[in-house]
């Protein structure tokens, strides 16, 4: 199995190639299949014969988080009896959605995140350790594990939290990469410098960071990667994936954004216009899926606001790379004259050690303005600690947001909450679920 494949060295002519004759494949597969897009080009009176160039895509309106939720079924390709495996997203803006995926779909699945873990460095023979959920319908745990197994690493299955038992693990199979949410290492670092283990010389090389940003627009790192960095010298790899694409984007041993794999997806970055923007401009990600048999998607909007990287690559890919998320549309907010999203926020957050956890809240005051209030909790007392945390926001966002002090033991039930898959670090009121 090839886990560096060719079409990635190809030429950006012969890439545009490759993928306009699997549009097409795809769009014919759609008209024939999904009762979403049978309806979609008949109301748009859309000739998919027309559709030949990836320019032509503009032609086809955009498929958005609304419609999934509004249409799930009709979206499904084939028989419920095909499916063998359902999944839905993590729901961070708004109701899950179901996705059914059948025997091929598992397999794209698994080399989807065979040749990102490959781009990662990860090598046949070695030992991960997933510290993420392999069950509660999250497709992600599940692609790990296939995406390792297919590559023949082998997998340590030890799931999300409980420092302890984590490092029981590491010093008992030797992982030399771990699959995580990146502010769990804080956690991690914590408990063995309380406890004493020797973590600084362990057998962990690396981790490959989901969910969460690592990275600065410029690839440097940000604060939260720097903060695990100083305590512990392992490579930290950035990677953007969602369930609606069943595609990842990781980086690889530059670190300068996650490679696209052209075999599997189709991006655009589109404006508020719906344009594409320009080289070197961010915009929000809209992706068609190749190779998906159950519930293909085309044109869908992500809702994510990143960049595009053109550039080859040292590693001698030439596919494009994805920056790091700067936030999501929804989340983006308006705050006296100032346009800001959650990540920002993080890092400002992430910098001070006296945080032991904090829920950012967005929500509208009584003129519809937003307001954005800060709950946290604190380590040691200081009492300029609020002044401390409030300067540094007018110093970096030109805002100054309300804080609220909350006890550790009640605040950290609702962040981490284990019904969830992420740390709910952003809460939104101004939109109904």
């Amino acid at each position: 199995m090839e886990f560096y494949p060719l079409i990635e060295k190809a030429s950006i002519s012969n890439i545009e190639k490759f993928q306009e004759q699997k549009l097409q494949e795809l769009l014919r597969y759609l008209e024939n299949r999904s009762p979403f897009y049978q309806r979609l080009f008949k109301e748009s009176n859309i000739n998919i014969v027309d559709i030949q160039g990836l320019d032509d895509l503009r032609k086809i309106p955009v498929t958005t988080k609304n419609d999934l939720q509004q249409y799930n079924l009709d979206f499904f390709c084939i028989p419920a009896n095909k499916i063998v495996d359902y999944s839905t997203t993590s729901g961070t803006l708004g109701d899950p959605v179901t996705f059914g995926l059948s025997d091929p779909d598992l397999e794209r699945l698994a080399y989807n995140e065979a040749i990102s873990f490959a781009c990662a460095g990860v090598q046949k023979g070695d030992v991960v350790q997933m510290i993420t959920t392999i069950d509660k319908r999250f497709m992600a745990g599940l692609a790990y594990f296939l995406g390792l197994r297919k590559m023949g690493a082998s997998v340590i299955r030890m799931g999300p939290g409980i420092p302890e038992l984590q490092w029981d693990s590491i010093f008992r199979y030797k992982p030399k990469y771990l699959i995580t949410v990146p502010s769990f290492l804080l956690k991690m670092i914590d408990y063995a410098e309380k406890y004493g283990l020797e973590y600084q010389n362990t057998s962990v090389y690396g981790a490959i960071c989901i969910g969460e940003s690592i990275k600065n627009q410029d690839f440097t790192d940000n604060i939260l990667a720097r903060k695990i960095k100083e305590k512990w010298n392992i490579k930290l790899f950035s990677t953007y994936a969602s369930t609606e694409m069943s595609t990842a984007f990781t980086e690889c041993e530059f670190q300068i954004g996650g490679h696209h794999h052209p075999e599997l997806i189709i991006t655009e970055i589109l404006n508020e216009n719906g344009n594409l923007v320009k080289e070197g401009e961010c915009g929000e990600l809209v992706i068609t899926t190749l190779g998906v048999e159950a519930m293909p998607l085309l044109r869908f909007k992500t809702g994510d606001i990143m960049k595009a990287h053109y550039e080859p690559c040292q590693c001698g890919r030439n596919t494009m790379r994805l920056g790091p998320v700067i936030g999501r549309k929804q989340q983006m907010i308006k705050y006296k004259g100032t346009t800001l999203y959650p990540p920002a926020m993080n890092d400002i957050l992430n910098d001070f050690n006296n945080i032991l956890c904090y829920q950012i809240i967005i929500q509208s005051n009584e003129i519809g303005l937003d307001e954005i209030i800060i709950k946290l909790s604190k380590g040691e007392e200081d009492e300029f600690f609020e002044n401390e945390i409030r300067d540094r926001f007018r110093a970096k966002l030109r805002v100054s947001p309300k804080i609220e002090i909350i006890d550790f033991d009640v605040l950290s039930k609702i962040v981490f909450n284990p019904n969830n898959r992420k740390p709910i670090t952003f809460v939104d009121l101004r939109f109904p679920s």
